[in-house]
């Protein structure tokens, strides 16, 4: 009788539980709302044919729709959880150039994002601005922040930025300027002042000027390079890359540190050759312990560094980071305002801080995530230098590296993908590949 009992008991209690779940699991519709964030523009564009993605990080269950005539769209049906979301309508030049008087040569190209947002029975409506971001001439084309196996292969030493020439004309690669972007690298950390979205909110850092958007028209970076030249020194042709190493060796081989001891690689197959790169990463003079990894190819022209996170390029494997590059506007870098973290607790007069960058000087920028959705961090980019993001599937030390697809072919020249919208315009390398192509 006492074993009938408990059983009756659990199987009520199980019928509870599941009816007072069952809420919880009803399918939601979901209600998305377009708008251009420039009011001028949204008097004179269409709204129609903007393209919605959501896609659902725990499931990667990806939907799609077209919006109607008033920006509109509506997923019937899905489940509730945390979803990217993203949209984006390209508008020919032509028209742009005939609705707006505004005349342009390329096609103009507007893009949202909303990142890891919740949505649930309460939460599923949603409305997200349209913005536009510069198309760019210069391209960050890969990008090897991965590494290879920290026993079989390089390590973190193979890794390399590449950086394209996406127009039909020479251009000249001096004084061009690519930095890492600084931000919150995960969720758990309560020591800054955070925004919606998780990331930190600058416009709380000791001494920032009340009069300007700290966190929409400017980014902080946690290491910053200049390429070297005056002018013409170092012309790219159309189609053309630069390959910046943060130590211009072939990994594949043996060599010798600066302590006088061999380093090598027991499986050369999971690196690569960057021999042949075009600037390099050398720390050992400004460093008081520099790590002996970092030799100096003398054939190969050295970075001019002007911040620096760690003792060398050293990118942040695990993909919690966003890459830009970009030319000066007639301000010297070094004239730009610092700023420190914005923590909660007031800043010591050592700390760290980190130079204030325009949007309007950034060329290109590429958000890059963890390859696990469970690890993502809050994005560093807005949707104007970046409504998406890119990742290595296989994750730190895996050899891998993110690649701009190409487009299309002109003449025997390739033309990359440029949406500002890394989720679209990147692919993989299973294995690295400087001046590569997908």
């Amino acid at each position: 009788m006492k074993k009938f009992t408990q059983y009756v008991f659990c199987i009520t209690i199980l019928l509870s539980c599941k009816k007072i779940g069952t809420p919880e699991l009803q399918p939601i519709n979901l209600k998305i709302s377009t708008v251009y964030a420039s009011t001028e523009l949204g008097k004179k564009l269409s709204l129609s044919k903007v393209l919605i993605k959501i896609l659902n990080v725990n499931t990667n269950v990806e939907k799609q729709l077209i919006t109607d005539a008033n920006g509109n769209v509506s997923f019937q049906g899905i489940s509730a959880g945390v979803y990217d979301i993203s949209a984006t309508i390209t508008i020919p030049a032509a028209t742009y150039s005939s609705v707006t008087g505004e005349i342009v040569d390329k096609d103009v190209i507007f893009n949202a994002s909303d990142k890891n947002k919740t949505i649930g029975l309460t939460n599923n409506e949603l409305n997200i601005k349209l913005v536009s971001g510069n198309i760019g001439n210069w391209l960050i084309k890969q990008i090897y922040y991965a590494g290879s196996n920290t026993t079989t292969g390089a390590g973190y030493r193979d890794q390399f930025i590449e950086i394209y020439n996406n127009t039909d004309s020479v251009m000249y690669a001096d004084s061009l300027y690519f930095a890492e972007i600084i931000g919150r690298q995960s969720y758990t950390n309560t020591s800054y002042y955070t925004l919606p979205n998780g990331q930190m909110d600058w416009s709380k850092s000791l001494n920032m000027p009340s009069n300007i958007d700290a966190n929409n028209n400017y980014v902080y970076p946690r290491a910053l390079f200049m390429l070297p030249g005056k002018g013409k020194e170092h012309p790219v042709l159309p189609g053309a890359s630069i390959v910046i190493a943060q130590t211009a060796i072939n990994h594949k081989s043996p060599f010798t540190g600066t302590d006088g001891k061999t380093i090598t690689v027991r499986d050369p197959s999971l690196t690569i050759d960057l021999s042949g790169a075009d600037f390099e990463a050398y720390y050992a003079p400004f460093l008081p312990r520099p790590l002996t990894s970092d030799i100096d190819n003398p054939s190969i022209p050295n970075l001019n560094v002007l911040a620096y996170n760690g003792t060398d390029m050293l990118f942040d494997n695990p993909g919690r980071t966003a890459f830009i590059i970009f030319k000066r506007d007639g301000t010297e870098v070094k004239d730009y305002p610092k700023y420190n973290y914005p923590t909660i607790s007031t800043p010591s007069s050592t700390s760290d801080k980190f130079y204030q960058i325009p949007n309007s000087v950034i060329i290109d920028a590429v958000e890059i995530q963890p390859n696990t959705a469970s690890d993502r961090v809050p994005k560093k980019l807005g949707a104007s230098l970046d409504a998406g993001y890119t990742f290595a599937p296989n994750g730190q030390y895996s050899s891998q590296s993110v690649i701009r697809k190409t487009d299309r072919t002109e003449n025997g020249r390739k033309i990359l993908k440029d949406t500002n919208n890394s989720t679209e315009d990147f692919d993989y390398f299973s294995l690295a590949n400087p001046r590569g192509f997908k």
